[in-house]
């Protein structure tokens, strides 16, 4: 069975990739520059378009119908948008791309949103406010970051004290800039998957971070925990994949993250148990509704690898906008 995987050149496409390499499921890559690393790792791969081109999501179908795929699983933050908003013209098509509607995308991609919803039903999360109206009420440090578009740390700024805020804050646009509380404390990534408005499963990982991404991860048992996540989830009512950061501080959860999509430690979850892209596929093309899974404690430290790809079958895929390969494992 075929299933259509966007942004095969980002972590997060990646991810995906690997956690369905071992499975039934054989994956179609789709990115939007020659270059994506994941395009010659799955059997079969195309170039594909900008997020923000007209023609997105109807090179999405073309490609689709040509692989008879059912389902496309996102890689990439920027597609969740148009995805979301043309989830009807997909199903007519006859595709299912795993995304939540466009009131849970906005939520979770405005960090000043998230902190409303989370707020306004009462779930623990650092006091946030637009950096443009920002009157000083938090004590330093303080975390600078941006409202919409921030990815792995990127444009995020932990400042120590007021002279450190000015010169930063007059560096960035203040429209898209929230000022957040800082959490001290330890730090979860939580993996969840729903479906029929019920979120049927939860992993929990502790996490250590070098330039914005996991670089170990400790899965964890915690019932308290996954409970209070999974109520988060089941108030938020998402559709697929989400993944829930948040920071323990004298044993309270602080959520400040909700992505509304797969993670970056997809794949490492997928090896402790719970694989969420798996789950997904096994809900839409063979009606699992409840899903069996393990989880195992384990440590996961993660690392590059390096896969080597002729010209010539760059080229091709230049020249062509698609290419065949012979499977590579990430």
């Amino acid at each position: 069975m075929n299933v259509a995987v966007t942004a095969v050149g980002s972590g997060i496409g990646q991810s995906i990739l690997k956690a369905l390499q071992n499975t039934e499921y054989e994956v179609i890559g789709i990115n939007s520059e020659p270059l994506g690393v994941g395009l010659y790792a799955a059997r079969k791969s195309y170039l594909g378009l900008y997020a923000n081109d007209p023609n997105f999501v109807d090179k999405l179908i073309e490609i689709c119908a040509k692989e008879n795929c059912r389902v496309i699983l996102p890689g990439h933050d920027y597609e969740l948008v148009p995805l979301s908003k043309n989830i009807e013209k997909f199903k007519k098509n006859g595709v299912l791309p795993i995304v939540s509607d466009p009131k849970v995308v906005e939520i979770c991609r405005d960090k000043l949103e998230t902190a409303n919803f989370l707020k306004n039903n009462n779930f623990p999360s650092p006091r946030t406010y637009k950096l443009e109206d920002y009157s000083f009420e938090l004590d330093f440090p303080v975390i600078l970051k941006q409202k919409k578009g921030g990815h792995a740390s990127i444009g995020m700024f932990l400042v120590n004290d007021r002279s450190e805020f000015d010169k930063r804050a007059s560096s960035v646009d203040a429209s898209n800039y929230v000022v957040q509380e800082y959490i001290d404390g330890e730090e979860y990534t939580c993996g969840t998957v729903s479906f029929e408005n019920h979120c049927i499963g939860t992993i929990l990982m502790k996490r250590e971070i070098r330039f914005g991404y996991t670089e170990k991860a400790f899965v964890v048992k915690d019932e308290r925990l996954s409970n209070f996540v999974e109520k988060a989830i089941n108030t938020l009512k998402p559709f697929g994949p989400c993944n829930v950061q948040l920071r323990l501080r004298d044993s309270v959860p602080y959520i400040f993250e909700i992505n509304a999509r797969c993670s970056g430690t997809t794949s490492s979850r997928a090896l402790a148990g719970f694989n969420e892209p798996k789950m997904m596929c096994d809900y839409i093309l063979k009606g699992v509704r409840n899903p069996t899974y393990k989880i195992k404690e384990i440590v996961i430290l993660r690392y590059l690898k390096d896969i080597v790809v002729s010209y010539k079958k760059i080229e091709e895929m230049t020249s062509t906008g698609h290419v065949q390969n012979k499977r590579i494992k990430l």
